[in-house]
């Protein structure tokens, strides 16, 4: 039975080095739409880039769903912030009988400040300048699960 992994967490919290990582080890096909987004389009501003990301996303998952139906691992390394995102992709991979498990990856704030300076000063390719005005909106809206959501999922 195929795997579906899906990274939760903002900016800077280590989802991407996650999401490398898994599928190394599980022999997946990762989806990251900052790469997608960000690399094709290097001089044009954040929000016109965000603007994108709905098509970006609904093209990898498209994907992600012929891949998993073939037996192929995959990981969506998305945020994923809030609850109903991530009940979509559940009940999508239950109809398509995968396991899913959901990575959480959610250091604190001082953390995530430090990560963030590191990476805007040498910044990685599929990556986008974010500042800690920009970290403080992101915790603000993000939806950290809960025991009982994480319970809805599959371990590894």
């Amino acid at each position: 039975m195929a795997l579906l992994f899906i990274t939760c967490g903002v900016q800077g919290s280590g989802k991407t080095t996650l999401a490398k990582r898994l599928a190394g080890g599980h022999r997946a096909i990762r989806l990251t739409a900052d790469e997608w987004l960000h690399d094709p389009y290097p001089d044009q501003s954040d929000d016109q880039l965000n603007e994108r990301r709905a098509a970006v996303e609904q093209l990898q998952w498209g994907i992600a769903i012929e891949a998993l139906k073939i037996g192929c691992n995959v990981v969506l390394d998305w945020g994923l912030w809030t609850r109903e995102e991530r009940d979509r992709y559940r009940r999508e991979a239950q109809t398509l009988g995968v396991r899913m498990v959901l990575c959480v990856v959610d250091p604190p704030r001082e953390e995530l400040i430090r990560r963030l300076a590191r990476r805007n000063t040498n910044m990685p390719t599929g990556a986008f300048h974010v500042t800690e005005d920009d970290l403080d909106k992101a915790m603000a809206f993000f939806e950290r699960p809960t025991p009982e959501e994480l319970n809805l999922f599959d371990k590894i």
